[in-house]
């Protein structure tokens, strides 16, 4: 059985996550498998790279299934994109390739990287809307910057992390976390080889009360070291936030 590696965008806002659920509930992963069920006649396990929350996007998703039958490439993008058209899903296969039975979109990836996107500025947006995190009151992006170093680094981000958390370990290894403006939108981008549920959104809550004046780096760092859920700041919410790479050895 051929394996191949698909690389995914989509719209999270019209799904409850990628995470295949119970019925009823429309996720990114159950809506791939029916296309590639109609496509193919196979009824795959779609194994993907990062678990992504209701309402959160992806320009680069990475993950992989086991076909019954070798198809060229290009056939199997363009044919389950085609599916996918028809049902109205807002998914795309940007690529489909076929890798070696040993790859493995979650377990082989060595790096994942976010970003995070917020509209500063008055007035709300409209095209952009549910793709960004909307706060009116001006940020102060240079403070955000300078507290996020408090976080980079090997750490027990308990209280970056949702109670839900299903990972062995709340320590992990925060390789970037950076924050930078562009006219009205700030921009924090974070990388590590692994993430906690909810660790994203959750830093960049905490940021935000930074760079409003609320805390300092300062609090910033007694709430890290606090490893207690309750030290956080608010949860940003999903709709600022994409999935934008996911790293593979000798890729």
């Amino acid at each position: 059985m051929p394996r191949y590696r698909l690389d995914i965008e989509y719209d999270g806002g019209p799904y409850a996550g990628w995470q295949r659920q119970a019925a009823g509930q429309h996720t990114v992963q159950a809506a791939i498998e029916q296309a590639i069920a109609l496509f193919c006649g196979d009824a795959i396990s779609l194994r993907g790279a990062g678990r992504t929350d209701a309402g959160v996007h992806a320009t680069a998703q990475v993950a992989h299934a086991d076909l019954s039958k070798a198809w060229p490439d290009d056939t199997v993008r363009d044919a389950v994109n085609a599916y996918l058209q028809r049902a109205g899903e807002r998914v795309t296969i940007l690529k489909a390739a076929v890798v070696a039975d040993d790859f493995d979109a979650r377990f082989s990836a060595t790096g994942r990287h976010y970003l995070y996107r917020i509209a500063n500025r008055r007035a709300p947006p409209a095209l952009d809307k549910g793709k960004v995190w909307w706060v009116p009151k001006r940020l102060d992006a240079e403070a955000m910057h300078e507290a996020a170093k408090v976080l980079i680094g090997r750490h027990d981000f308990t209280t970056f992390r949702s109670t839900q958390c299903q990972a062995n370990s709340p320590l992990r290894t925060l390789a970037r976390l950076d924050v930078s403006r562009d006219d009205e939108t700030i921009e924090i981008r974070a990388s590590a080889q692994s993430f906690l549920h909810n660790q994203v959104r959750s830093m960049v809550g905490s940021l935000k009360r930074v760079g409003e004046g609320g805390w300092s780096a300062t609090d910033l760092k007694a709430a890290l070291e606090a490893r207690d859920r309750a030290a956080c700041g608010q949860v940003a919410p999903p709709d600022g936030l994409f999935l934008t790479g996911v790293d593979y050895p000798n890729s």
